[in-house]
């Protein structure tokens, strides 16, 4: 019987890293397991390297977030707006909700209302602009963007966690099995959309409801009125 050769030594040269390659790992991590579950280790790990090696181009996990939120905004086009005010904020309201929803997990890095793209600020400049020539005063006008941005980032949370729930489920949703036995004397109306609700509720609405949210907070300011004088 022949012997097996005994291997000695490295076999290959370990991957090399670069910041292009670990942000390249750390938005397919983002983007399977979201940001609660990113840390420096667990990059490391997927590199099959180790956190301090990582530090060398990267200074901590702020940094690579600030990164992955600038490479994000800048590959995004910069759409052609409006010269109507009132348009030009419901298009810049749509290009934020447009650039959100193509990388869910940057809402939730957004939500703690610290870390932002400066490469993707000239939507918040365009929607407070906006505001200011539809009549809104500067303090209105970053109410009505704080009001869009809560709008937008609540229903694509909703709308991202749905559908991993939903996914895992092996069985018709809670929700489903309790309006089944929902009562008619009690709810009626609810009782009389059961069956409709999964479909109503889970359409895409949100350029409908953006739509109504810009008309109601110029009419609710006072700004419609101002124009039309």
């Amino acid at each position: 019987m022949t012997p097996q050769t005994r291997r000695t030594g490295r076999t290959g040269r370990p991957p090399r890293l670069s910041q292009e390659a670990i942000l390249t790992a750390a938005q397919h991590l983002l983007d399977e397991e979201g940001p609660e579950h990113l840390s420096m280790r667990r990059l490391a790990q997927e590199l099959s390297s180790t956190a301090m090696a990582l530090y060398h181009h990267v200074r901590d996990k702020d940094e690579l977030l600030l990164l992955l939120l600038e490479r994000h905004a800048q590959r995004f086009p910069r759409p052609e707006l409006p010269a109507d005010p009132r348009d030009r904020l419901i298009a810049a309201s749509q290009a934020l909700h447009d650039i959100l929803a193509e990388c869910p997990w940057i809402v939730e890095v957004l939500a703690s209302d610290d870390l932002m793209a400066v490469s993707a600020l000239w939507i918040v400049e365009n929607m407070i602009d906006a505001g200011i020539e539809c009549g809104l005063s500067p303090e209105e006008a970053v109410y009505a963007y704080r009001v869009i941005w809560y709008y937008t980032a609540g229903e694509l949370t909703i709308r991202v966690n749905r559908e991993r729930h939903h996914a895992g489920l092996e069985r018709p949703p809670h929700r489903d099995r309790a309006f089944a036995t929902l009562e008619p004397e009690e709810f009626p109306r609810l009782a009389s959309l059961a069956g409709q609700w999964e479909e109503i509720t889970t359409r895409d609405t949100h350029s409908e409801g953006l739509v109504a949210i810009v008309d109601g907070l110029l009419s609710r300011t006072g700004a419609a009125a101002r124009r039309a004088t």
